[in-house]
């Protein structure tokens, strides 16, 4: 490539410079979190700068090898859509005109799998879209200087958020610390350019073929066996996000009321599509702001969070395991791990808390409000450190990211950004009353409790023993009785910020 020949290393999605003359041969993209071939940001600027363009996804040793166990539902999620992604690619470039395409799998620590990889395809550059965790930017930066050592680039790309790192700052010049400030200067900074979708059919023909041989593994070659994941409602790959998103757009409207109702079918449920990149947050974020109305905008909202959350993991890496406010490092969390086991397994006596904490070692998946709701109760009702939790939900959610997971606990625990204040503390059973009112979800993930009374489904220990014996459940046998006292919780907690807050 000549001096006189600069590309741009912005994101503008429809460049004017003329970028024919001056193409570099080859480029690899290394797909992560953006499991797609449509509006996907380094795939269109390696299609663009380069003649030849190969494709690859590691499945990553560093990554998986830290796994719990060998059935995990995120695994086999990610398997299904890097088996549709490489047979998209592969379409995309026939139609094109070109020879065929597709991924090249490789299993094995992606820090010596990629540039290994462009070493034997001999390509100039290896193109990203950006990741924020501390343990992925220091994974590329690994992959950068290995390739630097051989005269090659890794380029990077913004494309998981609307907004990242820099572009939205308070008027001093600082990154925001509380949402709503945040949210405002995302609105005033929104332009129709930001939600534009990277073109990518008009260059596909220069789509290498991926070499002899090559292929998607079995999951079991990469030591993981299936889930129970075929079995949920969570469909996978671009298609499965295509079809839940098609379906949520006939109910947005009743999004603001609905999505606090976990009885009800009223959140879009794209959370893992958009945490794997299924799906571009553009085109989302673009059919809220089209479509208007109090549903499309409230779910606008939960899409500006995931931006705020992404830009204060960039901005304060150390929230991965310290309190955003440092103040409250200072915290004297109890030591329980008995009332820990009865909170992750679903038997603290409070119906709403079991059924949430259930839904999740079932299915992987949680409300969100209940999500909200287990985290105060852990956090402030039995006084255990809100890592604890985050680690757990870290373990089970389909959708753990970890921004949005870390940021949500620090909001419930009250040692975050924004916090929910340390004085306002959800109350388990008021919350079960507004939000499952007639206990269809408790009834659902809790059966013990399916012949109790609406009046006594949310507080069951309230029950005489004449009622208890008509409704088949005997409390503290066949369903335990709380573990705490949630007045005297209360009270205990909110000594225990007094003193970090030095009342």
């Amino acid at each position: 490539m000549s001096a006189a020949c600069v590309l741009p290393l912005g994101d503008n999605p429809l460049p004017s410079l003329p970028i024919t003359q001056c193409l570099m041969t080859v480029a690899l993209v290394w797909f992560r979190r953006d499991l797609r071939c449509v509006d996907h940001a380094a795939l269109y600027h390696a299609l663009r700068e380069h003649e030849r363009v190969y494709c690859a996804f590691v499945f990553d040793t560093d990554i998986l090898d830290a796994l719990p166990t060998r059935a995990d539902r995120r695994v086999e999620f990610i398997h299904a859509a890097v088996v549709e992604l490489d047979r998209a690619l592969e379409a995309l470039s026939r139609e094109a005109g070109g020879s065929g395409s597709g991924l090249i799998v490789r299993h094995g620590r992606a820090q010596e799998a990629i540039p290994a990889l462009a070493q034997a395809l001999g390509v100039d550059a290896v193109y990203v879209n950006r990741d924020y965790e501390p343990a992925a930017i220091a994974r590329d930066r690994a992959v950068a200087e290995r390739l630097a050592e051989h005269g090659r680039t890794l380029r990077d790309f913004k494309d998981q958020v609307i907004f990242d790192r820099d572009e939205v700052l308070t008027q001093a010049g600082q990154p925001f610390s509380v949402f709503t400030p945040y949210k405002n200067a995302w609105l005033r900074k929104l332009d129709p350019f930001y939600l534009q979708a990277y073109p990518i059919a008009p260059r596909a023909r220069r789509l290498a073929p991926k070499p002899a041989g090559e292929g998607v593994p079995a999951l079991g070659r990469i030591g993981f066996e299936p889930t129970d994941l075929r079995g949920l409602a969570l469909p996978t790959g671009a298609s499965g996000a295509r079809a839940l998103f098609g379906d949520f757009c006939g109910r947005i409207e009743d999004y603001r009321i609905a999505r606090d109702f976990p009885a009800v079918k009223g959140v879009s449920y794209l959370s893992t599509h958009l945490r794997f990149g299924t799906i571009p947050v553009r085109e989302l974020a673009a059919y809220a702001v089209h479509q208007g109305g109090a549903g499309a905008q409230t779910w606008l909202s939960e899409l500006i969070w995931r931006d705020f959350y992404q830009m204060i993991l960039w901005h304060h890496p150390r929230v991965v395991d310290q309190a955003f406010r440092p103040e409250f490092d200072r915290i004297r969390w109890d030591d329980a791990p008995a009332l820990f086991d009865a909170w992750r397994e679903g038997r603290t006596g409070y119906p709403i808390v079991d059924a949430g904490m259930r839904q999740l070692l079932r299915s992987g998946y949680m409300h969100n409000r209940l999500r909200m709701i287990v985290a105060s109760f852990l956090t402030k009702d039995l006084g255990v450190d809100w890592r604890l939790g985050e680690r757990h939900f870290a373990a089970h959610l389909n959708d753990y990211d970890l921004a949005a997971n870390n940021g949500g606990w620090q909001w419930a625990a009250s040692t975050g950004c924004d916090a929910q204040p340390y004085f306002r503390i959800f109350n388990p059973v008021t919350q079960s009353q507004k939000f499952d009112p007639e206990g269809r979800f408790i009834r659902r993930y809790v059966p013990e409790l399916a012949r109790v009374p609406d009046r006594h489904i949310h507080a069951p220990w309230q029950m005489d023993a004449a009622t208890q014996s008509r409704a088949c459940v005997q409390i503290g046998r066949d369903y335990p009785a709380p573990v705490v006292d949630h007045a005297l919780a209360r009270e205990r907690t909110l000594a225990r910020f007094a003193v970090t807050k030095g009342g």
